[in-house]
């Protein structure tokens, strides 16, 4: 049995660099200690920090009724309103906004105050694009699929500004913008796809068109390893989309030569490793 994991899988930069965040403040920091929303689409390590006393808060109203403690801005960003209200509050706050989320921050705010509209590119109902939606100025359109270009044709502009969900499919944006190129709008184009993300998408591809099994590990909510495992399905029949060793069986699978194993940005290393160790064993 040839098993192959993918050299990208697991953290990436901007995951690694808020859950590290989070865990510093464990220790370091005022109490009480809350995230807001949680700090990554990742069931168990979300799980791991309220163990540790670090609580969730997920709207306005409860950051509003906070008098003292720390608040750690979650690595998918928020809106801006909720940065003011943190200040309002007198909280200490903590931004582990991944960079690359937060450099779409500043284009869309900037963009949209020289009156561009800002086209996001990307899921309506994920937190990050809640988040970039919160820095401009007006309101955004927000574009998932083909059909959704239709809603341009009733806005009184031609001039955009383009810009993606970090974790979106690369090939997907592509595709998209192409078609509303292709309406003579004036648009300035930004590719805000996060590289790690791009890489990882391809790796992935590669692998799952190689073997007879694909494995793709991540939370439930994570947006990046749904676009995995769709990826992964396309090329490869045998694919199964887990969160834990636990949820692994492929007993139904037979004549297996190959497997592939690749894993979400939010997905922690130990749970990768487990998951590898428990197919080199079963085969």
């Amino acid at each position: 049995m040839e098993v192959i994991v993918a050299k990208s899988a697991g953290f990436c930069f901007g995951v690694k660099r808020a859950v590290e965040s989070v865990y510093a403040e464990i220790n370091n920091s005022e109490k009480p200690i809350y995230t807001y929303g949680p700090i990554i689409h990742n069931e168990q390590v979300v799980k791991d920090l309220e163990d540790k006393g670090v609580k969730v808060i997920n709207t306005e109203k409860e950051l509003e009724k906070l008098s003292k403690g720390t608040i750690i801005i979650r690595s998918h960003g928020v809106s801006k309103k909720i940065y003011d209200i943190i200040k309002k509050q007198n909280l200490r706050m903590v931004d582990a906004t991944c960079p690359f989320v937060k450099k779409i921050h500043n284009i869309v705010r900037k963009e949209s105050e020289a009156g561009k509209k800002i086209i996001i590119i990307g899921n309506d109902n994920h937190p990050e694009v809640e988040g970039i939606k919160g820095w401009v100025l007006g309101d955004a359109i927000v574009i998932h699929c083909e059909d959704d270009i239709k809603k341009l044709n009733s806005l009184n502009t031609s001039s955009f500004c383009i810009v993606s969900q970090t974790t979106f499919n690369y090939n997907k944006f592509k595709y998209l913008v192409e078609i509303i190129n292709k309406k003579g709008y004036d648009i300035n184009v930004v590719n805000t796809i996060c590289n790690a993300t791009h890489v990882r998408q391809v790796e992935a591809k590669e692998i799952a068109s190689s073997v007879d099994a694909m494995i793709v590990i991540g939370g439930k909510s994570s947006s990046n390893t749904q676009k995995l495992y769709d990826i992964c399905k396309s090329e490869c029949h045998n694919t199964y989309y887990i969160q834990t060793v636990e949820d692994l069986d492929l007993c139904n699978v037979e004549s297996l030569n190959s497997i592939g194993i690749t894993a979400g940005a939010s997905t922690p290393k130990n749970i990768i490793e487990e998951v590898v160790l428990n197919v080199r064993d079963e085969f």
